[in-house]
């Protein structure tokens, strides 16, 4: 049975995490409206920290997510977040769909 709120979206771009005055690299592996998963970050704040992610998904344009450390992995860490901005929502969206395997006809 599928607990999440919504699907997520298996992805590999480029990321920044900023917690404060530290910051990491990441690589994004996955994402959804209401959280993404990054893997192989330089840094790996506490659980319930409060994060700013930058999304690097080309040609899409870089974007910006707040949201909380909600758990930690063997590789890294997830965070959870709201959209509420529906700007921000169709950037997730784009992001979503460069990441989906294209079909070849």
């Amino acid at each position: 049975m599928e607990r999440r709120r919504s699907p997520r979206i298996r992805s590999r771009f480029d990321a920044l995490v900023t917690a404060g005055a530290r910051e990491g690299a990441c690589v994004l592996a996955d994402i959804s409206h209401s959280g993404a998963r990054l893997e192989d970050c330089s840094e790996q704040p506490p659980v319930g920290t409060r994060v700013r992610l930058y999304v690097f998904a080309e040609p899409a344009p870089a974007f910006e997510l707040l949201g909380v450390v909600v758990r930690h992995t063997e590789t890294g860490f997830a965070i959870g977040y709201e959209l509420h901005d529906a700007a921000i929502r169709a950037r997730v969206d784009a992001v979503s769909e460069l990441a989906r395997p294209s079909v070849a006809s």
